[in-house]
């Protein structure tokens, strides 16, 4: 039975005004609240030199850490192995002027501590600037 003879059902429609509306203002929003940086920086060439690096500089101390565990300081053997002999051997080639710079040449094969306990004996003898020695590898 059909209740409802002299209605038509009404079309649906999708009142895109409103929708179009509110994509604006959200549109204008965010264009209003971004803020555009602007990176500026500076393209210089540096300049190149051919000289000769100065192979061994005389504010430096080598410490070599053999893959036995054996320590020498510049070329020189040390008695022991311990922290407090290594720090006197360093603290006797500090000389007057700026803090040398102590260079650890240690074997890839040396035990971590080894190169550890040099680092220890540096802060020891109060040397800050440490660096490792490394060659390239041959392919």
């Amino acid at each position: 039975m059909n209740f409802q003879r002299g209605r038509q059902r009404e079309e649906l429609e999708i009142n895109l005004i409103p929708m179009i509306d509110v994509l604006l203002v959200i549109l204008i929003f965010l264009m209003i609240t971004t803020t555009y940086s602007k990176f500026s920086g500076l393209e210089i060439n540096l300049p190149t030199a051919d000289a000769p690096q100065n192979k061994e500089q005389p504010n430096e101390i080598n410490v070599v850490v053999t893959a036995a565990g054996e320590i020498m300081v510049n070329k020189a053997a040390l008695g022991g192995r311990d922290i407090e002999t290594i720090a006197n051997a360093m603290k006797r080639l500090t000389g007057t002027g700026k803090e040398p710079v102590v260079i650890i040449n240690a074997d890839a094969k040396a035990a971590h501590q080894s190169v550890i306990d040099v680092m220890q004996a540096a802060q020891q003898a109060g040397l800050s600037h440490i660096s490792f020695a490394t060659q390239q590898a041959q392919r």
